[in-house]
């Protein structure tokens, strides 16, 4: 029977993650949910499969910030499915005749329901940098036309250990040139295991550091150090 892969990912905010990569390469379609948080992201995601995305409210306005222009709502015709994409619920339109699913993003919890079996609702959660203590998430949809059915994969990266919030092992390293250079890494484009290769340096550490410079705007190595200091990782 015929069928088709189509990934939903949102709130990346500036991290594409390899073992999000790895999947979204196996998809003929790549939907985007929005708070994409860098415009890179999405050559990136353009080069491997055609991609659908939207704004999110991290998503600059100005042209010098994100150069490509988003919809903040979207239709999109795949395979004879109608999709329909926003990225915050509470801006999801009323009149959805015609929406075979509804496509969203913003509270990075994973969701999946159906409105009295027309509309099945998708929230892939967040796959970018880990947030508090929710899971890093994505989906992958099966789309079979002939049959008009719809199948929902729902991929979580959060391992067990992660899951339980242990102490984050800190590089006894010059730290402040340490995270300064992770800084450098991030908006280079490089990954999480590829910069705690290159230093020799723990994953979660690495990922700590790349959470807290790409969740807060303008901040600088001394605001970082002071968060790691004060949350005793």
């Amino acid at each position: 029977m015929e069928s088709h892969r189509i990934a939903l990912i949102s709130d990346t905010h500036g991290m594409l993650r390899q073992e999000v990569e790895e999947i979204v390469r196996t998809c003929e379609a790549i939907l985007h949910a929005g708070d994409i948080g860098k415009p890179e992201i999405l050559l990136r995601l353009k080069v491997i499969a055609d991609t659908y995305a939207v704004r999110g409210n991290v998503d600059g306005r100005r042209i010098d910030e994100f150069p490509e222009e988003l919809p903040e709502e979207l239709d999109v015709e795949l395979f004879g499915f109608h999709i329909y994409m926003v990225h915050d619920q509470k801006h999801i339109r009323k009149d959805l005749k015609g929406a075979d699913i509804v496509a969203f993003g913003h509270s990075h919890s994973l969701t999946d329901e159906e409105n009295d079996g027309q509309i099945r609702f998708l929230n892939p959660g967040s796959c970018g940098p880990k947030r508090f203590r929710l899971p890093v998430t994505m989906m992958v949809l099966t789309l079979y036309p002939a049959a008009r059915r719809l199948e929902v994969e729902k991929i979580d990266f959060t391992s067990p250990a992660s899951a339980k919030e242990e102490p984050v092992k800190v590089p006894e390293k010059d730290r402040y040139r340490l995270i300064q250079e992770i800084m450098m890494e991030i908006d280079a484009g490089k990954s999480i295991s590829e910069i705690a290769a290159r230093h020799q340096i723990d994953e979660k550490f690495t990922e700590q550091v790349c959470r807290m410079y790409l969740t807060h705007p303008g901040v600088d190595v001394d605001g970082i150090m002071d968060r790691i200091e004060r949350r005793n990782l």
